[in-house]
């Protein structure tokens, strides 16, 4: 591991991030996010929205990094939901009528009497607590109840806490390894590593082309990734000062200090992305190499989805927010056609008013 290519001197930080969707990239900068898929077709589809002002708890330690993480489970969901609307939305010719045809008793009623964006609202709630459900029954609860067969033999507390944290962060990586078998996973890891390889180049004050982003890794030590893994190494830390009571109370327990590890581990995360000390890059190798788990090396095509996604956040805040079809610099190919409409027909406009002064001289 390389760590002066991850941890680069002179290289500018910034609060851009991201996130790997189905096809392409999600990217959030100061102002707004930006979605850019490939469609099937290759055309690159990009929408932007305005990011809302955030109150003041977001500028309180701990406490912001539980926000924080709550905003980007939601987002997350909603980002992969949109591009996975998209990519069916463009794929073939079905047609409004078909769309409608399909739509259950159920959906139909959601929007009659809650509106249009009734069904989306409700299936982005329960996958978000679906995931959650899932996420606390397999890596909270599943853990502290395996190893309760161990306090038999072992009458130690500190102890069955380590061997509870060392099992969760083994069935955690066990997990991201399956899953990563996954050819729809892997495309998606390869716009997780384009994600990176272009904030690299960013921060390091270079050009964003597919050329000079490829030239950067993968892995970036202010990753999702790295803040997952600080979360599982904190709770074995923390968690083995509470003692072995029963395990309904364990239980309990975890539950109740999730938001606090959550906070410790995002500002963790952010001194991380800041700081090129020998001891943040000692912290932050369990993280990094559960990346190299995470992302792929992308090809040129997925760093231009990347670069579109990064261009369209660095605007000014007076640029409206888009929904379509965008180029490669992230701009909307409409406003590009009439702009080039304005070109040719002031092109055109020019002999005549050259002939005129000619005849009048």
């Amino acid at each position: 591991m390389n760590f002066k290519k991850i941890f680069i001197k002179d290289a500018c930080p910034t609060k851009i991030g991201g996130q790997a969707v189905m096809e392409g990239i999600m990217m959030k900068g100061e102002d707004r996010t930006a979605v850019a898929v490939r469609l099937p077709d290759s055309t690159l589809y990009i929408k932007t929205d305005k990011l809302k002002e955030r109150g003041r708890l977001y500028r309180v330690p701990v406490i912001r990094g539980v926000l924080i993480f709550v905003d980007s489970m939601v987002t997350g969901v909603r980002t992969l939901m949109l591009s996975a609307e998209l990519l069916e939305s463009f794929d073939g010719e079905s047609s409004d009528e078909d769309e409608e045809k399909e739509k259950g008793r159920f959906t139909r009623w959601l929007e009659k009497h809650f509106g249009e964006k009734a069904p989306m609202n409700l299936a982005l709630i329960l996958s978000v607590v679906f995931a959650i459900i899932f996420a606390v029954g397999i890596f909270v609860v599943a853990p502290t109840w395996v190893v309760n067969i161990f306090g038999v033999w072992i009458d130690n507390g500190v102890a069955l806490n380590l061997i509870e944290g060392a099992f969760r962060i083994l069935l955690f990586i066990l997990y991201v390894f399956l899953i990563s078998k996954m050819k729809d996973i892997q495309t998606v890891f390869q716009f997780h590593g384009a994600e990176h390889e272009c904030i690299h180049c960013f921060e390091s004050g270079r050009e964003l082309t597919p050329q000079n982003c490829s030239e950067f890794e993968t892995l970036h030590p202010r990753c999702g990734t790295s803040f997952l893994m600080f979360v599982m190494v904190i709770s074995l830390l923390l968690f083995s000062l509470l003692g072995w009571p029963n395990l309904a109370i364990r239980i309990i327990s975890r539950l109740v200090l999730i938001p606090v590890i959550a906070g410790l581990s995002y500002e963790l995360l952010r001194w991380a992305g800041n700081s090129e000390s020998l001891a943040v890059k000692i912290l932050s190798v369990p993280g990094l190499l559960l990346q190299k788990l995470t992302t792929r090396k992308p090809d040129d095509s997925q760093l231009e989805v990347a670069i579109a996604a990064m261009k369209a956040v660095l605007v000014s805040p007076d640029t409206p927010v888009y929904e379509g079809p965008c180029d490669l610099e992230g701009r909307p190919i409409p406003q590009i056609a009439r702009a080039e409409e304005i070109g040719e027909a002031a092109t055109q406009e020019t002999p005549v008013s050259e002939e005129t002064h000619g005849t009048s001289d």
